[in-house]
């Protein structure tokens, strides 16, 4: 298994309050997939540099760091590209943390 680091832009447009709704979605995809999830950190809802559709112009971002064969890395970026509440994702290799030194 590697470690992987995900960053999402959510699609929210008319859908605010269901953010948590959508997380838990991207963590059961990860977890379906065979993956595990250390870790979930929700950023703000940011606008775009540059905006391709006016319709979207702003988005809420994540960042999932998570453990996964690397087999399940081009499927989960076909999920996520049919998801309707996924309007952008990019998985990179996270690196291993760094142990505290006491």
């Amino acid at each position: 298994m590697k470690r992987y680091e995900g960053l999402f832009i959510l699609n929210t447009a008319g859908k605010e309050e269901g953010v948590t709704d959508i997380i838990e979605k991207v963590r059961s995809e990860i977890n379906a997939a065979g993956g595990k999830v250390e870790t979930v950190q929700k950023m703000d809802k940011r606008p775009f540099a540059r905006v391709a559709d006016k319709k979207h112009s702003s988005g809420f971002y994540l960042n999932v760091i998570f453990e996964a064969p690397p087999a399940a890395i081009a499927p989960l970026r076909g999920r996520f590209a049919i998801n309707t509440d996924v309007f952008r994702v990019s998985f990179t290799n996270a690196p291993e943390p760094v142990a505290d030194k006491k």
